[in-house]
């Protein structure tokens, strides 16, 4: 991964660089789904916090669950859960907006005073197409996702997933853990929005840089 390919990773549509990562312990909660599928986003994420050499707790104590997951058939759901227009703001015209574009999922975060990361929702609606999906290549994806703030069109030709040789099991493509780990790196800062902080990520990659 070259310094230009980690630079469009975190370089907006509008010409910004943007990168935050968490600035506390992670404390998710699901909506939506059974059991198993619970355990299986659970396990994604335990996996990838790990990998970021990061924290995940039972509560924050601001917010009780700071990461929620949303698994629903149609967007007008999410305008009957009780309280949920006071986390997101605009939520009506939010909701009109995602289903005028035929979204199926959508994700929005809350930073603090640093602009680190404090909070994150995901939303996901169960058409065909993620209804088809296997759980764990789902959950991985999303998590992926929320662990970072990735450009908005970071992904769009490429997925941060890839297949393991030989096993045919989906995992993360290795130069995105290792992007994840450089940037939870404790001397790395929470949030940057300089360009020259993509050569620094570059710069942990080439040595090889784990969190410490």
């Amino acid at each position: 991964m070259t310094h230009d390919d980690i630079a469009r990773l975190f370089t907006r549509s509008d010409g910004s660089y943007l990168f935050a990562r968490w600035g506390r312990p992670i404390a998710p909660i699901v909506f939506g789904v059974e059991d198993a599928t619970l355990e299986v986003v659970k396990g994604a994420l335990e996996a990838v916090v790990t990998l970021a050499g990061h924290q995940m707790a039972e509560t924050d104590p601001e917010l009780g669950s700071n990461l929620m997951f949303f698994f629903f058939r149609d967007w007008d759901e999410l305008l009957e859960v009780p309280d949920l227009d006071r986390l997101v703001p605009d939520l009506a015209p939010l909701v009109a907006r995602l289903k005028g574009a035929g979204a199926n999922q959508y994700r929005m975060f809350r930073f603090d005073k640093d602009g680190a990361i404090r909070a994150s929702f995901v939303f996901l609606r169960m058409d065909e197409a993620l209804s088809n999906m296997p759980a764990e290549t789902l959950a991985l994806s999303q998590v992926v996702q929320i662990m970072l703030l990735w450009s908005d069109t970071a992904f769009q030709s490429l997925s941060p997933l890839a297949i393991a040789p030989d096993t045919d099991r989906v995992i993360l493509r290795p130069e995105i853990a290792g992007l994840i780990a450089a940037g939870y790196a404790p001397v790395m800062p929470a949030m940057s929005q300089d360009p020259s902080h993509a050569l620094r990520l570059f710069a942990r990659l080439q040595a090889g840089a784990r969190p410490e």
